[in-house]
Protein backbone atom coordinates (compact mmCIF):
# COMPACT_ATOMS: atom_id res chain seq x y z
CA UNK A 1 0.00 0.00 0.00
CA UNK A 2 2.28 2.74 -0.80
CA UNK A 3 0.51 5.79 0.60
CA UNK A 4 3.06 9.45 -0.29
CA UNK A 5 2.77 12.75 0.36
CA UNK A 6 3.76 15.40 -2.02
CA UNK A 7 4.60 18.38 -0.58
CA UNK A 8 2.68 21.69 -2.98
CA UNK A 9 3.12 25.53 -2.54
CA UNK A 10 3.62 26.80 0.68
CA UNK A 11 2.02 23.63 3.52
CA UNK A 12 -0.39 21.75 1.69
CA UNK A 13 0.35 18.30 0.91
CA UNK A 14 -1.05 16.05 -2.41
CA UNK A 15 -1.27 12.30 -1.08
CA UNK A 16 -0.93 9.55 -3.27
CA UNK A 17 -2.22 6.04 -2.94
CA UNK A 18 -1.84 3.09 -4.57
CA UNK A 19 -3.06 -0.59 -3.77
CA UNK A 20 0.70 -1.98 -4.20
CA UNK A 21 4.00 -0.41 -5.91
CA UNK A 22 3.52 -0.08 -9.60
CA UNK A 23 -0.03 0.48 -9.29
CA UNK A 24 -2.05 2.78 -10.87
CA UNK A 25 -2.54 6.10 -8.59
CA UNK A 26 -4.88 8.27 -6.73
CA UNK A 27 -4.22 12.44 -6.12
CA UNK A 28 -5.99 13.17 -3.20
CA UNK A 29 -5.89 17.26 -3.43
CA UNK A 30 -3.63 18.50 -6.03
CA UNK A 31 -3.42 22.05 -5.09
CA UNK A 32 -0.61 22.50 -7.77
CA UNK A 33 -0.06 20.13 -10.47
CA UNK A 34 4.10 20.56 -10.75
CA UNK A 35 4.40 18.06 -7.75
CA UNK A 36 2.30 15.29 -9.51
CA UNK A 37 4.05 15.72 -12.66
CA UNK A 38 7.31 15.31 -11.62
CA UNK A 39 6.31 12.05 -9.43
CA UNK A 40 4.99 11.09 -13.12
CA UNK A 41 8.20 11.62 -14.64
CA UNK A 42 9.63 9.44 -11.90
CA UNK A 43 6.84 6.39 -12.76
CA UNK A 44 3.80 7.16 -10.82
CA UNK A 45 0.50 6.43 -13.22
CA UNK A 46 -2.78 8.66 -12.16
CA UNK A 47 -5.52 7.46 -12.46
CA UNK A 48 -8.06 9.25 -10.71
CA UNK A 49 -8.50 12.44 -8.65
CA UNK A 50 -9.84 12.70 -5.03
CA UNK A 51 -11.06 16.36 -4.35
CA UNK A 52 -12.17 17.21 -0.78
CA UNK A 53 -13.41 20.31 -0.86
CA UNK A 54 -12.99 23.32 -3.40
CA UNK A 55 -10.43 25.97 -1.87
CA UNK A 56 -7.73 26.74 -4.50
CA UNK A 57 -5.53 24.97 -2.92
CA UNK A 58 -6.81 22.02 -3.22
CA UNK A 59 -8.02 21.86 -6.87
CA UNK A 60 -5.53 24.53 -8.33
CA UNK A 61 -3.65 21.78 -9.98
CA UNK A 62 -6.63 19.78 -11.71
CA UNK A 63 -6.40 21.84 -14.80
CA UNK A 64 -2.75 20.77 -15.13
CA UNK A 65 -3.42 17.28 -14.59
CA UNK A 66 -6.39 16.69 -16.81
CA UNK A 67 -3.98 18.54 -19.71
CA UNK A 68 -1.77 15.81 -19.50
CA UNK A 69 -4.06 12.91 -18.80
CA UNK A 70 -7.70 13.86 -20.31
CA UNK A 71 -9.13 10.95 -19.38
CA UNK A 72 -8.31 10.95 -15.43
CA UNK A 73 -11.56 10.52 -13.27
CA UNK A 74 -11.87 13.27 -10.85
CA UNK A 75 -14.30 12.97 -7.82
CA UNK A 76 -15.67 15.72 -6.07
CA UNK A 77 -18.56 16.41 -3.81
CA UNK A 78 -21.76 18.34 -5.14
CA UNK A 79 -20.20 21.83 -4.96
CA UNK A 80 -20.53 24.19 -8.35
CA UNK A 81 -17.62 25.84 -7.59
CA UNK A 82 -15.69 23.01 -8.53
CA UNK A 83 -15.67 23.13 -12.13
CA UNK A 84 -13.26 19.64 -13.13
CA UNK A 85 -15.04 16.87 -11.74
CA UNK A 86 -16.15 14.02 -14.04
CA UNK A 87 -18.12 12.46 -11.27
CA UNK A 88 -20.27 13.73 -8.23
CA UNK A 89 -20.33 11.54 -4.88
CA UNK A 90 -22.52 12.35 -1.39
CA UNK A 91 -22.35 11.06 2.08
CA UNK A 92 -22.14 6.96 2.15
CA UNK A 93 -21.55 6.89 -1.45
CA UNK A 94 -19.08 3.79 -2.40
CA UNK A 95 -16.98 3.90 -5.43
CA UNK A 96 -13.43 2.57 -6.67
CA UNK A 97 -10.90 4.36 -8.12
CA UNK A 98 -6.92 2.92 -8.69
CA UNK A 99 -8.88 -1.45 -7.89
CA UNK A 100 -9.02 0.73 -4.37
CA UNK A 101 -12.57 0.77 -2.85
CA UNK A 102 -13.45 4.24 -1.19
CA UNK A 103 -16.46 5.27 1.01
CA UNK A 104 -17.02 9.31 1.02
CA UNK A 105 -18.04 10.95 4.64
CA UNK A 106 -19.61 14.02 4.58
CA UNK A 107 -17.78 16.44 6.89
CA UNK A 108 -19.48 19.83 6.60
CA UNK A 109 -17.84 22.34 8.97
CA UNK A 110 -14.48 24.14 7.01
CA UNK A 111 -17.20 24.42 4.03
CA UNK A 112 -20.52 23.08 3.42
CA UNK A 113 -19.79 20.99 0.82
CA UNK A 114 -16.54 19.60 2.60
CA UNK A 115 -16.01 15.27 2.39
CA UNK A 116 -13.30 12.86 3.03
CA UNK A 117 -12.77 9.81 1.76
CA UNK A 118 -11.94 6.77 3.55
CA UNK A 119 -10.07 3.80 1.64
CA UNK A 120 -11.06 0.17 2.23
CA UNK A 121 -7.22 -1.27 3.01
CA UNK A 122 -5.54 -2.54 6.01
CA UNK A 123 -5.52 -0.24 8.20
CA UNK A 124 -8.23 1.80 6.54
CA UNK A 125 -6.13 5.15 4.99
CA UNK A 126 -8.59 8.82 5.68
CA UNK A 127 -8.05 11.48 3.75
CA UNK A 128 -9.61 14.17 5.63
CA UNK A 129 -8.82 17.42 3.47
CA UNK A 130 -8.77 20.49 6.18
CA UNK A 131 -11.80 18.81 8.60
CA UNK A 132 -9.16 17.02 10.88
CA UNK A 133 -5.69 18.04 11.03
CA UNK A 134 -2.44 16.68 12.89
CA UNK A 135 -3.67 17.98 16.65
CA UNK A 136 -6.21 20.38 14.70
CA UNK A 137 -8.80 21.29 12.60
CA UNK A 138 -9.72 23.10 10.24
CA UNK A 139 -11.25 27.20 10.45
CA UNK A 140 -14.86 26.93 10.16
CA UNK A 141 -15.06 29.06 6.50
CA UNK A 142 -18.63 27.96 6.10
CA UNK A 143 -20.00 25.47 8.54
CA UNK A 144 -20.85 26.19 12.44
CA UNK A 145 -19.21 25.14 15.73
CA UNK A 146 -22.30 21.64 15.62
CA UNK A 147 -21.10 21.17 12.19
CA UNK A 148 -17.67 21.07 13.51
CA UNK A 149 -18.59 18.78 16.75
CA UNK A 150 -20.55 16.38 14.32
CA UNK A 151 -17.76 15.97 11.47
CA UNK A 152 -14.91 15.27 14.30
CA UNK A 153 -16.72 12.68 16.09
CA UNK A 154 -17.75 10.97 12.87
CA UNK A 155 -13.80 11.07 12.29
CA UNK A 156 -12.79 9.82 16.05
CA UNK A 157 -15.47 6.59 15.31
CA UNK A 158 -13.11 5.01 12.73
CA UNK A 159 -10.85 2.61 13.42
CA UNK A 160 -8.04 3.53 15.92
CA UNK A 161 -5.43 1.97 13.19
CA UNK A 162 -7.05 4.44 10.75
CA UNK A 163 -4.24 6.16 9.00
CA UNK A 164 -5.04 10.31 8.54
CA UNK A 165 -3.94 11.82 5.66
CA UNK A 166 -4.30 15.95 6.26
CA UNK A 167 -4.39 18.32 3.76
CA UNK A 168 -1.62 20.69 4.98
CA UNK A 169 1.87 19.87 7.46
CA UNK A 170 0.55 21.70 10.69
CA UNK A 171 1.61 19.37 13.26
CA UNK A 172 4.11 21.40 15.17
CA UNK A 173 2.11 24.61 15.05
CA UNK A 174 -1.07 22.77 16.08
CA UNK A 175 1.25 21.41 18.98
CA UNK A 176 2.03 24.57 20.28
CA UNK A 177 -2.02 25.28 20.56
CA UNK A 178 -2.22 21.90 22.10
CA UNK A 179 -0.27 22.24 24.69
CA UNK A 180 -1.79 25.40 26.01
CA UNK A 181 -4.91 23.97 25.79
CA UNK A 182 -3.76 20.30 27.47
CA UNK A 183 -0.32 20.76 28.72
CA UNK A 184 0.03 17.71 31.20
CA UNK A 185 -1.34 15.11 28.30
CA UNK A 186 1.87 12.67 28.19
CA UNK A 187 0.48 11.11 24.87
CA UNK A 188 0.34 14.60 23.61
CA UNK A 189 4.57 14.74 24.36
CA UNK A 190 5.01 11.74 22.49
CA UNK A 191 2.95 12.75 19.73
CA UNK A 192 4.92 15.85 19.26
CA UNK A 193 8.51 13.76 19.42
CA UNK A 194 7.09 11.29 17.21
CA UNK A 195 6.03 14.06 14.95
CA UNK A 196 9.74 15.97 15.13
CA UNK A 197 11.75 12.86 14.40
CA UNK A 198 9.68 12.26 11.53
CA UNK A 199 10.06 15.54 10.48
CA UNK A 200 13.52 15.42 9.98
CA UNK A 201 13.50 11.84 9.06
CA UNK A 202 11.45 12.29 6.32
CA UNK A 203 10.35 16.15 5.66
CA UNK A 204 6.91 15.15 7.04
CA UNK A 205 5.01 14.06 10.21
CA UNK A 206 2.10 12.47 8.42
CA UNK A 207 0.04 10.22 8.30
CA UNK A 208 -1.08 10.17 11.89
CA UNK A 209 -3.97 7.51 13.07
CA UNK A 210 -7.02 7.83 14.72
CA UNK A 211 -6.12 6.70 18.20
CA UNK A 212 -3.11 9.18 18.26
CA UNK A 213 -5.26 11.87 18.25
CA UNK A 214 -7.91 10.38 20.22
CA UNK A 215 -5.20 10.58 22.43
CA UNK A 216 -3.57 14.03 21.58
CA UNK A 217 -6.20 16.53 19.80
CA UNK A 218 -7.54 18.49 21.95
CA UNK A 219 -10.41 19.35 19.43
CA UNK A 220 -11.23 15.25 19.42
CA UNK A 221 -11.32 15.97 23.40
CA UNK A 222 -13.96 18.09 24.46
CA UNK A 223 -15.26 15.75 27.18
CA UNK A 224 -12.08 15.40 28.73
CA UNK A 225 -11.80 17.50 32.10
CA UNK A 226 -8.54 18.63 31.65
CA UNK A 227 -9.84 20.36 28.11
CA UNK A 228 -13.13 20.96 29.53
CA UNK A 229 -11.41 23.47 32.34
CA UNK A 230 -9.46 25.00 29.88
CA UNK A 231 -11.99 26.17 27.45
CA UNK A 232 -14.24 27.08 30.19
CA UNK A 233 -11.19 29.16 31.57
CA UNK A 234 -11.12 31.12 28.19
CA UNK A 235 -14.58 31.76 28.01
CA UNK A 236 -14.62 32.95 31.56
CA UNK A 237 -17.80 30.72 32.16
CA UNK A 238 -18.66 27.32 32.57
CA UNK A 239 -19.58 25.26 29.07
CA UNK A 240 -21.43 22.04 29.53
CA UNK A 241 -21.40 20.73 25.91
CA UNK A 242 -19.24 19.46 23.32
CA UNK A 243 -20.46 22.17 20.82
CA UNK A 244 -19.47 25.18 23.46
CA UNK A 245 -16.23 22.82 24.00
CA UNK A 246 -15.35 23.41 20.38
CA UNK A 247 -16.65 26.66 19.64
CA UNK A 248 -14.56 28.44 22.32
CA UNK A 249 -11.44 25.86 21.37
CA UNK A 250 -11.57 27.00 17.67
CA UNK A 251 -12.16 30.46 18.44
CA UNK A 252 -9.02 30.25 20.86
CA UNK A 253 -7.08 28.60 18.11
CA UNK A 254 -7.94 31.04 15.30
CA UNK A 255 -6.35 34.21 17.68
CA UNK A 256 -3.22 32.02 18.97
CA UNK A 257 0.44 33.30 18.90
Amino acid sequence: MPLHALPALADNLVWTLQREPGAPAVIVDPGEAGPVLAAADAGLQPAAVLLTHHHLDHVGGVAGLLARWPALDVVAPHDARIVDATRRVDDGARFEAAGIAFEVLAVPAHTRSHVAYLADLDPPVLFCGDTLFSLGCGRLFEGTPADLAAALARLAHLPGATRVCCGHEYTLANARFAQAVEPGNPDLHACIARARDALARDGCSLPSTIDAERRANPFLRACIPAVRAAASARAGRPLHSDVEVLATLRAWKDVFA
